[in-house]
């Protein structure tokens, strides 16, 4: 499949190339611009008096062309993801442990919930009440 998208996509670099030249060479309504510099003579010389004709038609056949190689490139492209993420899938069901590992036995003991309690952080208030309690003289 890589090799597939790979051959369609130099194929497709040659027609932007081919495209890109045709309309260079075609001859604007004004006859100036770039059509010129390659010569307005040259290609009524190559492609006949009505040179215009078979340019425009050069360049519709070209542009099917290239969104036809964009969008086979884009499907081929999908699809080859969608099997290397099948195939990813498939390792990783194979390496997989088919069932959970128990929990180590903590020898029978079952730990309530609210022996565990969280630790609250003291306020500074709380802090110094506490220390003047363990620290004032017992009267």
């Amino acid at each position: 499949m890589s090799f597939l998208i790979g051959l369609l996509s130099f194929v497709l670099f040659l027609v932007c190339l081919f495209l890109g030249l045709l309309v260079l060479i075609q001859l604007p309504k004004k006859e100036a611009g770039m059509g010129q510099a390659f010569g307005g003579a040259a290609t009524d010389a190559l492609f006949g008096a009505g040179s215009g004709n078979a340019l425009t038609q050069m360049t519709k056949y070209a542009a099917g062309a290239f969104l036809i190689l964009c969008l086979v490139i884009s499907v081929l492209g999908k699809q080859a993801g969608k099997a290397k993420t099948e195939s990813v899938r498939q390792k990783l069901a194979q390496t997989a442990p088919t069932t959970p590992t128990p929990a180590p036995a903590l020898g029978g003991a079952v730990i309530p919930s609210t022996a565990i309690a969280p630790a609250l952080p003291m306020t500074t208030n709380a802090v110094k009440k506490a220390a003047t309690n363990a620290v004032a003289p017992a009267k």
